[in-house]
C-alpha cells in the first residue's frame, strides 16, 4: 500500500534480533552463496552461531561514552576506555569475539551508532580467523553510522581466511556530511607463518559509503577466488600476501589534501599503493599491496597518524593489545 496525499504512512519495524532477515545479509554475492550447505555440525541459527552486538555512544560532559549496549555471544566488547592522551574525550573500544574464530554457518552483525559530537575509535583484540568450511559459508554485517561532528575511527585487526574457508563480509559506513569517519580493512592470503597462501575458498567484501539519506557515496567490492582463475595475477593479488585500504571520510580538510597527506605518508615505504579522491570530494583512499605483513601494519600506521594530525591535530595513540 502507498501513502496518498495526507496520508503518513506507517513504519515499517525491524524483524526481530533473532529473525534471519537481521542476521542474514539481503544478498550474499554468487562466489559465496553457491557454497551453502546444511552443515553436519551446528546449523545456522543455532545458539553460537548468531553473535550480535549493538552499541551506542553518545557525548556527555565532556567526554564521549557508551550509553546502548547489547550483546549476544560469540560477539562482546570490553569497556570503553579513554587513555587518549591528546583526545581524553575518545572512547576507545575493543571489539572481541569468545568464540576464537569465525565458523561454517556463522552469521555474525554489529550496528554501531555514534551521536552527534562523538569521538570513537573502534578496534578488534587481535585478527580475525576465518576457518576451513566444509558445508556452508560464513558473513559479518559491519553497520557503523556516524552524526553530525563525529570523529570515529573503525580500524580492525586483519582478517586470515584458513584454508578452504568462505566468507562475506558486508560493511556500511553512513556517515553525516558533518562527520568524519576512518575505516580500515585488511586481509591476507592465509597462514603465512605456516606456509598457507591463498588456500580459501572465496573471500568477499563489500564496502558502502552512504549518507543519512540513503545516498550512495562510494562502493567498493573485492571479490578474491584462488581456485575461480587465481588472484596471484596483474589487477588482482600480483603475487602479494597483503591486501591493506583506508578510508578517510572527513569535511575537516580538502579531499584531494588528505589523498596527499596519505601519499606523503608513504613515499619512501617501498611498498605498492594507491591513492585517490572518493566520491562527491567526501575524501579519500588508500589501498596497498605487500607480502610483509609487519611492513603493510607500519604503513597503515603511519598514514592514520597523518591523517590524524592533518584533521584534529592529534597523533595516533599506542594501543597496546592483550
Amino acid at each position: 500500500m502507498t501513502a496518498g496525499r495526507g496520508v503518513t504512512a506507517a513504519p515499517v519495524a525491524a524483524p526481530p534480533r533473532l529473525d534471519p532477515r537481521h542476521y542474514e545479509p539481503a544478498r550474499v554475492p554468487y562466489e559465496v552463496r553457491r557454497h551453502a550447505g546444511t552443515p553436519d555440525t551446528l546449523a545456522v541459527g543455532r545458539p553460537g552461531k548468531v553473535g550480535l552486538l549493538e552499541l551506542a555512544f553518545e557525548r556527555i560532559g565532556g567526554r564521549t561514552e557508551l550509553t546502548g549496549h547489547y550483546q549476544k555471544s560469540p560477539l562482546q566488547i570490553m569497556r570503553p576506555l579513554h587513555f587518549d592522551p591528546a583526545r581524553p574525550d575518545l572512547a576507545v573500544t575493543l571489539l572481541m569475539s569468545t568464540g576464537g574464530g569465525i565458523l561454517q554457518a556463522d552469521r555474525l552483525r554489529t550496528d554501531i551508532r555514534c551521536g552527534a559530537d562523538t569521538a570513537v575509535h573502534l578496534t578488534t583484540q587481535a585478527a580475525t580467523k576465518v576457518y576451513r568450511m566444509e558445508h556452508d559459508y560464513a558473513t559479518q554485517l559491519v553497520n557503523l553510522a556516524a552524526g553530525p561532528g563525529a570523529y570515529v575511527e573503525y580500524l580492525p585487526e586483519p582478517v586470515i581466511p584458513f584454508v578452504d574457508s568462505r566468507f562475506y563480509q558486508r560493511t556500511v559506513l553512513t556517515v553525516d556530511a558533518g562527520a568524519t569517519v576512518l575505516a580500515g580493512e585488511t586481509v591476507l592470503a592465509g597462514r603465512l607463518a605456516r606456509g598457507e597462501r591463498n588456500a580459501y575458498q572465496v573471500f568477499a567484501s563489500d564496502l558502502e559509503v552512504r549518507r543519512p539519506s540513503g545516498e550512495l557515496v562510494a562502493l567498493d567490492t573485492v571479490r578474491l577466488e584462488p581456485a575461480g582463475g587465481g588472484v596471484a595475477g596483474p589487477a588482482v593479488l600480483g603475487g602479494h600476501d597483503v591486501l591493506s585500504s583506508l578510508y578517510v571520510l572527513s569535511p575537516l580538510a580538502p579531499a584531494a589534501r588528505i589523498a596527499d597527506v596519505l601519499h606523503e605518508a608513504l613515499a619512501g615505504s617501498g611498498l605498492l599503493y594507491g591513492v585517490s579522491v572518493l566520491p562527491q570530494d567526501s575524501g579519500a583512499w588508500l589501498r596497498l599491496l605487500d607480502s610483509d605483513t609487519r611492513a603493510c601494519a607500519a604503513a597503515l600506521r603511519a598514514a592514520w597518524d597523518a591523517v590524524r594530525r592533518l584533521l584534529i591535530g592529534a597523533p595516533a595513540p599506542d594501543l597496546r593489545k592483550t
